[in-house]
């Protein structure tokens, strides 16, 4: 097979979207009798396309997130006291611009954690940084840091992201340590990042998590000062699937997935 004269010149200059597509865009700049400057465009086109994946693939990985959820695949119905209105405003992420946080509490398995990942990938797909954790991992990853000398750089990354996901928060009390580096992620994301926190206690409750009444009153004084917050409602998915699987179990017939 005949090589295009290009093609050594785009991957020596690193162009691996123009290199992958040149052949088929060859063929179609001939057939369609193409001006030089138009095929050229179809090749950058094709390379800035491939940059872009390339960007989003690697924010997705450094975002960590557990496993992907998207705002597509999240079930309305099955949460009926979450206006729909508002995760789509959510999800135009000017909030994580405007440097405010979203704090989401509701019961176990009403879709929260799922939410909140769905807006992330809505940021990184927008050109923001996140970060998206459990609140108890990332803080015992930071005790552990205190012992290997990263304690600076992993602090950082969780105060330098445009959005920081807080998942499951107050599902444990928070150790001394701990608390002291919430409040100093919260201290530091104030007014200059966006927080999006999930937990199973309603707002009133959290103020218990923390081991020190006076570093939960200023670190929520200032998590909640420019917050909206949302309480979903409603029944475990969880259970929902748990009875629907017995059902179709004892039927014979096979369940429809639920998102």
């Amino acid at each position: 097979m005949k090589i295009h004269p290009l093609l050594p010149k785009l991957k020596e200059l690193r162009l691996g979207g123009m290199a992958e597509s040149l052949e088929e865009r060859a063929a179609l700049a001939a057939q369609r009798q193409m001006t030089p400057v138009e095929f050229l465009a179809l090749l950058l086109d094709d390379e800035l396309d491939r940059r872009a994946r390339r960007r989003l693939a690697l924010r997705e990985r450094e975002a960590g997130f557990e496993t992907p959820k998207y705002l597509s695949q999240f079930n309305f119905a099955a949460a009926p006291t979450l206006d729909r209105g508002t995760v789509l405003e959510m999800a135009a992420c000017t909030f994580i611009g405007a440097h405010e946080n979203w704090l989401i509490h509701g019961p176990t398995g009403v879709g929260k954690s799922h939410l909140a990942a769905a807006i992330g990938h809505e940021a990184i797909k927008r050109g923001y940084r996140a970060l998206a954790s459990s609140t108890h991992h990332l803080l015992s990853d930071l005790f552990a840091a205190r012992a290997d000398g990263t304690y600076p750089r992993k602090l950082q990354k969780a105060c330098g992201v445009d959005l920081l996901i807080l998942d499951d928060f107050g599902l444990r009390p928070l150790s001394a340590t701990g608390a002291e580096d919430l409040y100093e992620i919260i201290r530091r994301r104030y007014e200059r990042g966006s927080i999006l926190l999930t937990s199973n206690r309603a707002p009133g409750e959290w103020a218990e998590v923390f081991s020190d009444s006076l570093l939960a009153s200023a670190a929520l004084d200032r998590l909640t000062h420019h917050a909206r917050v949302t309480c979903i409602t409603g029944e475990s998915y969880r259970q929902r699937q748990r009875r629907l699987n017995e059902t179709v179990a004892a039927s014979g017939s096979a369940a429809p997935a639920e998102a």
